[in-house]
């Protein structure tokens, strides 16, 4: 068997796969396969851009090992995302905290993969939501505009939520409502001051914070969240 036959033969062997480039980074080997992509991406780009930028599985074999035992890098930007989260719930009833948990899964859920989303548009649709409830604590129904399609995909979403939210026992009044909604336009605003991602950071940390079936663990059957508790775990809470 000549060198080239001997080439060919070794690359079956191996699946194809002897000095195939990474599709996403383009340079860099390609030697894990990714469930997400359907194909083989490398070490680096499975590392960086896991959750963040690929939708990962939950039973992905390298994302179930780094949440079991998260690299340095990982674990500083846990403990920086805790750092910035925590004060946002602050002062909360516990019926609001439950509540601005299950708006954050919304929007990671049905808003944060929008293509060019900001965190000035998740700000701007939170303030003109937290208007809209806030009017309506004074009996007047208007809906606040924002001037970005976002608030207009959002607030059916959140009207939803909430109407199911307290059908399910959740007792919070619309003031209470605008209060969370204000939480998160805030959080919106300060993001990039302290967490990576630019004017997209506060996207960043929903993604890194929620995963994919976080709203169905939060809300089970399109509900509120069961007694005791949610199935998020808030670091350091």
């Amino acid at each position: 068997m000549d060198a080239v036959q001997e080439g060919i033969e070794f690359s079956k062997l191996f699946g194809g796969t002897v000095n195939r480039k990474c599709p996403l980074c383009g340079r860099r080997r390609a030697g894990r396969e990714c469930p997400a992509q359907g194909r083989r991406i490398c070490a680096v780009c499975c590392g960086t851009k896991r959750v963040v930028e690929i939708d990962c599985p939950d039973d992905c074999r390298y994302l179930v090992a780094s949440r079991a035992h998260p690299p340095a890098v990982t674990q500083r930007q846990q403990d920086r995302d805790a750092g910035f989260l925590l004060p946002v719930f602050e002062a909360l009833s516990s019926d609001q905290q439950k509540l601005l948990l299950l708006v954050q899964a919304i929007l990671r859920r049905g808003h944060a993969d929008t293509p060019g989303v900001t965190d000035d548009d998740f700000a701007r649709a939170a303030r003109a939501l937290a208007d809209t409830y806030e009017t309506a604590s004074r009996g007047i129904i208007y809906e606040h505009a924002a001037g970005v399609a976002l608030v207009e995909r959002m607030r059916p979403d959140v009207d939803t939520l909430i109407e199911t939210a307290r059908s399910k026992g959740l007792r919070v009044s619309d003031a209470e409502v605008a209060d969370v909604l204000r939480r998160i336009e805030q959080a919106a605003r300060d993001a990039r001051k302290v967490l990576p991602g630019n004017d997209a950071a506060y996207v960043g940390l929903l993604k890194r914070t929620f995963s994919s079936d976080t709203q169905e663990e939060l809300l089970p059957d399109a509900g509120a969240p069961e007694a005791g508790g949610s199935g998020l775990i808030v670091p350091g809470r």
